[in-house]
């Protein structure tokens, strides 16, 4: 790819930014009900499960009780109204933080932007957490459209001004990231630092490994 790749894209949530204390605090309120679920099968079906259900720009007490009845039903946990209230309270707006090897971005020699499903808060956000990084800061909530809807990609193209062959995306999502980027036409690598997608062929387990992408 080198000399190919003029941009590259993000997704944020998972890619960029996470909420790390989300497992523990999970954990937790199972532990406290006397459940002990290894973390890669609850990180595994948790994902797996995002992957089949659309979240909203803005997210709800009924949505995520909806979302984690579904998780505890994937491990083999009958969900209760007392346990999925404990989940509501310990899980829910926690802080986002940057991923450690977000650190990469201070090498990488081309302009970044990001391409999220996200509510209209996510340029402050970034800003805040990264500084003045990113040359684009797309919302799918600001915009109207979002992922997978290949509408939310092209618009991105539109205001890179760029051919999507010379811009690579990443992103975390093989149905939200991954598809509706190939279709058209990006450079595509997805981040599975959980290694949930082991046999997925263009996939990188750290965005370290960007560079070396880069200069192939």
């Amino acid at each position: 790819m080198k000399g190919e790749i003029q941009y590259i894209l993000f997704d944020a949530a998972n890619t960029l930014i996470h909420k790390p204390l989300l497992w523990e605090r999970f954990q937790g309120v199972l532990k406290k009900s006397g459940y002990l679920i290894p973390d890669d099968v609850l990180k595994k079906n948790h994902k797996l499960l995002s992957e089949a259900i659309h979240f909203p720009d803005r997210t709800s007490g009924a949505f995520y009780r909806k979302f984690n009845a579904e998780v505890l039903y994937s491990v083999g946990i009958i969900p209760t109204a007392k346990i999925l209230d404990e989940l509501f309270e310990a899980c829910t707006y926690l802080e986002w933080i940057r991923f450690e090897d977000t650190e990469v971005l201070s090498v990488l020699p081309v302009p970044m932007g990001i391409l999220s499903n996200f509510n209209s808060g996510l340029e402050k956000k970034v800003s805040d957490l990264f500084g003045p990084v990113f040359s684009h800061v797309i919302s799918s909530e600001v915009q109207g459209v979002g992922k997978p809807d290949e509408r939310f990609y092209q618009l991105a193209l539109d205001r890179i001004g760029l051919a999507a062959k010379h811009i690579l995306y990443v992103g975390d999502s093989i149905k939200l990231d991954m598809e509706p980027a190939q279709n058209l036409g990006f450079r595509t690598f997805l981040i599975d630092r959980d290694n949930i997608f082991p046999f997925f062929s263009r996939r990188i387990e750290s965005l370290k490994q960007i560079p070396e992408i880069i200069i192939q």
